[in-house]
């Protein structure tokens, strides 16, 4: 079978069977061995979803096998990228708005006919089948996954759980307890895992597809029967004890009273995991119903944000060789990242031993993004130490990440105007620094701007990219573009003090530091914030950051701020003299020696404790907002999530604004600034902010 070429993965070509002509957003065609290849190929898009009109012409094909049942039916991919993203997410809101119970069963009604084909159905999958792009593929009977592969259940960051069956056949198919894992913390089970799990019954390289469907196609699969736990916990009294257990764990990670779905989900499985048929319309019912709640509306905005980031990202960077200076915790991982996604990198660094240190830590970030050997390997050629900073020349991208001095900066600086390329942009990673005063000393004040990573990089999605006001729009457009080339979301912001994040985090921070000072225990502040939804207290994240680091950027905002803030404790500066930094050196208003302190506590505080550590940030977000920092207030929500977890669902500090009541919010910065001082005064852009 020659099969009939789309396009190609690397070396690959997609095997597609026969010569198959494309109706809708499916390619269609039985081949010389009676196989019906379907491969879903999405019209006007580079992705896959599942949307209704994808099921609805899934549906005349199942039709068409049921009437003249072929050998064998295969489902996969005609795009390049991977499998299906999963639903339509665009599609929700006006599925809640027009019964959403209703085309769920729609939609369920077409996979039990695919499912109960007489035929063997098999789904190949390459690259991410996730949502209802894996419910497709659980819907068939046998799976095939090309090495990379990988499944997922991401519904719970957009407020929701499986809703096309997902619910039912994944536990039906490996150990229940490993099924609602992936479902309710979205994690992905790559290749390897998928195998283990017995979410896949093959694995077969590109070139092997066709045979390894021909095989199956007449051998089937052997499963093995269900073992003792998953018989035991068809009991009820063992299903119970099981989901009290969950259910305790997941509240910690996710209280039910801001993330209801993961407590649906257990509940609708402790209620009926054993009945697949009161299971379905439990799920169907379940979906529909947390499609309406806050927190999943605010979730799927989160969804958009990223999607608004993303498009920023788009574009050629015209960046192959990234040079980077300082192989310090940041520049290290900077670096890391660059290589993993394609970029020939060269690391200098004073510190040959840092140079040493950078390359141990680059092979466990490899590790740890699930490369395979051959792909760890081809990331480490490409990251190169270069203590005699040779790369310098050939960089089309210098990224500088010393130590946040400007003296430091000034003399590298000087260091390159004669040894970069005219072409080539120089970035800096400072967290605080002005970028206007920077640049007076950068070889080229067009090709200059800040390039503002968060820490550590390797799991935080977001980048300032700050224009200062001779940054030429074209370098901020490439560094954009080189923050999507290597996985991130880039936010364009303006030169202000603390940019976007560090501006609006900082009073947080501070305000916890005056409210120690003041006597309220610290595990008491940490457990306010965490209960209004952030995902680490003010103390334990300034001992993450590093008191150092959070002190020097409060110094800098204290100078260049013509508004008020909260005074800097002796407390912290004592912390900081006696070299207790947090994290980094084992101890800080915590004791780091046993991992991340997860403070919780009854204990009450203050009246007001919650609105002095939460209110300041949104006062700090519209003063941004009325500066023009950003083009808009989305992108100030986009960076405060994506940078810091900002309660994702509340939608983000404007919106949650928003929500509240602008007025009522403005009333309550007054009386605060009445009882505790004018760091509290409402900033003028209250008075537009709708």
């Amino acid at each position: 079978m020659t099969g009939h070429v789309l396009k190609h993965l690397g070396e690959s070509k997609l095997e597609l069977g026969t010569e198959n002509a494309r109706k809708g957003n499916w390619r269609a065609g039985r081949d010389a061995n009676g196989i019906f290849w379907l491969a879903l190929d999405k019209a006007d898009s580079s992705t896959n979803t599942i949307s209704g009109d994808v099921l609805r012409e899934l549906e005349h094909h199942v039709t068409a096998a049921e009437n003249d049942p072929p050998h064998a039916l295969v489902i996969r991919s005609a795009k390049p990228g991977g499998f299906a993203a999963g639903a339509d997410i665009s599609s929700f809101a006006k599925m809640s708005d027009e019964g959403a119970a209703e085309l769920l069963t729609q939609g369920h009604a077409v996979l039990d006919r695919l499912e109960q084909l007489s035929c063997p159905t098999i789904c190949v999958v390459h690259g991410a089948a996730l949502g209802a792009g894996f419910e497709l593929a659980l819907a068939c009977d046998i799976r095939i996954a090309v090495p990379g592969a990988s499944f997922a259940f991401p519904e719970v960051q957009l407020g929701l759980h499986p809703g096309l069956g997902g619910t039912f056949r994944l536990p039906a198919l490996i150990d229940p307890t490993e099924a609602m894992t992936m479902m309710l913390s979205g994690k992905t089970a790559h290749t390897k895992r998928a195998k283990t799990l017995g979410i896949i019954d093959e694995v077969a390289e590109e070139r092997h597809i066709a045979a390894a469907v021909r095989a199956l196609a007449e051998t089937g699969v052997e499963r093995a029967e269900p073992g003792l736990k998953t018989r035991a916990l068809g009991l009820e009294q063992a299903r119970t004890l099981l989901a009290r257990q969950m259910r305790n764990r997941t509240e910690e990670r996710a209280p039910a009273a801001h993330y209801p779905a993961p407590h649906a989900l257990i509940e609708l499985w402790e209620e009926h995991g054993t009945d697949r048929a009161t299971m379905q319309r439990g799920e169907i019912r379940s979906f529909a119903n947390l499609l309406k709640t806050p927190s999943s509306k605010n979730l799927r905005r989160v969804f958009f944000l990223r999607q608004k980031l993303k498009e920023a990202a788009r574009g050629d960077d015209d960046i192959a060789h990234v040079h980077v200076i300082g192989a310090g915790a940041m520049g290290t991982e900077i670096s890391a990242m660059a290589a993993i996604r394609g970029k020939r990198v060269t690391l200098s660094d004073l510190d040959s031993a840092a140079l040493g240190r950078a390359i141990k830590l680059a092979a466990k970030l490899c590790a740890d993004k699930h490369l395979t050997g051959a792909e760890t390997r081809d990331a480490l050629d490409r990251l190169m130490p270069d203590p005699h900073e040779y790369g310098v020349a050939r960089a089309d991208l210098v990224i500088e990440a010393a130590p946040e001095r400007m003296e430091v900066k000034e003399r590298i600086y000087a260091g390159l105007k004669t040894e970069m390329k005219d072409s080539a942009i120089l970035a800096s990673n400072t967290s605080s620094l002005a970028i206007d005063a920077l640049s007076a000393h950068a070889p080229n004040k067009a090709h200059f701007a800040g390039l503002h990573f968060f820490n550590p990089v390797s799991k935080i999605p977001l980048v300032e990219v700050v224009a200062g006001a001779d940054t030429a729009a074209q370098t901020a457009r490439r560094l954009a573009a080189f923050c999507g080339a290597i996985g991130k979301l880039p936010a364009r912001v303006g030169d202000y003090p603390g940019f976007v994040v560090n501006r609006i985090l900082t009073p947080y921070l501070m305000e916890a530091m005056v409210l120690m000072d003041e006597g309220v225990p610290k595990e008491v502040i940490d457990s306010a914030a965490l209960r209004f939804g952030m995902p680490m207290g003010p103390v334990t994240l300034a001992d993450q950051v590093g008191l150092d680091i959070g002190l020097h950027v409060a110094e800098s905002l204290r100078d260049r701020l013509g508004t008020s803030m909260a005074e800097i404790t002796d407390m912290l500066q004592e912390r900081v003299e006696q070299g207790d930094l947090g994290r980094k050196t084992g101890s800080g208003f915590y004791d780091w020696a046993d991992g991340t302190p997860h403070p919780e506590t009854e204990e009450p505080g203050p009246a007001d404790l919650t609105d002095r550590l939460i209110l300041p940030m949104l006062n700090a977000a519209v003063e941004v907002m009325r500066e023009n920092v950003t083009k808009d207030a989305d992108q100030i929500d986009a960076a405060m999530i994506f940078a810091t977890g900002w309660a994702p669902f509340r939608g983000g500090p404007l919106h949650y604004a928003r929500t509240r009541g602008a007025r009522e919010v403005a009333l309550r910065l007054r009386t605060l600034a009445k009882a505790h001082g004018p760091r509290f005064d409402p900033d003028e852009g209250w008075k537009n902010f709708s």
